[in-house]
């Protein structure tokens, strides 16, 4: 091989290198530029509830919300079929196997005693966008995440609250000090 013939390779190579890390980049710009291969449906089941007030200011007897801060929490109005949605809501809790202590149930409202690991409230006054039957997942710091109606199918919850759980890991606490709401 001749020396002129090896100094075409040697830019060959570093051209192939070069766009090698430069058509990755290119695709992701094409696809955001121009919408392609980007999905459009949302992945959460339940409606997202970023103009719900914090659990500390719903108007609940009780205050509830110092308890179960650091905890996610399902919490639900109980409508007409209270005791046979606070049991769906147990089995769910249930269902999350391991991850189960990192959740919380609050029913609000109900005559049913409460079950295993419920915290039961009632409202002082009921609020513009209270609805019976109705679900909402709240994040640890007691801030709405989704909202469900009456409708909802358990599994759909069920997979949210997975995905959930899933994309936010436990924080370990230091030393000497304890995770809140434990």
């Amino acid at each position: 091989m001749s020396e002129v013939q090896r100094i075409r390779f040697s830019r060959l190579k570093v051209l192939a290198l070069i766009a090698l890390f430069a058509l990755p980049l290119l695709v992701a710009w094409s696809m955001i530029t121009f919408r392609v291969g980007i999905p459009e449906q949302r992945t959460a089941h339940g409606e997202l509830a970023p103009d719900l007030p914090a659990l500390a200011a719903w108007p609940l007897a009780g205050a509830p919300a110092a308890e179960l801060m650091g905890d996610w929490v399902l919490a639900f109005d109980c409508g007409e079929g209270c005791e046979a949605l606070a049991d769906q809501w147990w089995r769910l809790h249930r269902a999350l196997g391991r991850e189960a202590p990192r959740v919380s149930r609050l029913r609000v409202g109900g005559e049913a005693p409460a079950l295993p690991g419920e915290r039961v409230v009632a409202w002082t006054e009921r609020p513009a966008w209270h609805g019976p039957d109705r679900l909402w997942v709240l994040d640890p710091q007691g801030l709405p995440v989704l909202a469900y109606g009456p409708e909802a199918s358990p599994r759909d919850v069920l997979d949210d609250v997975n995905r959930l759980l899933r994309m936010n890991p436990e924080v370990v606490p230091r030393e000497g000090r304890p995770l809140a709401g434990r």
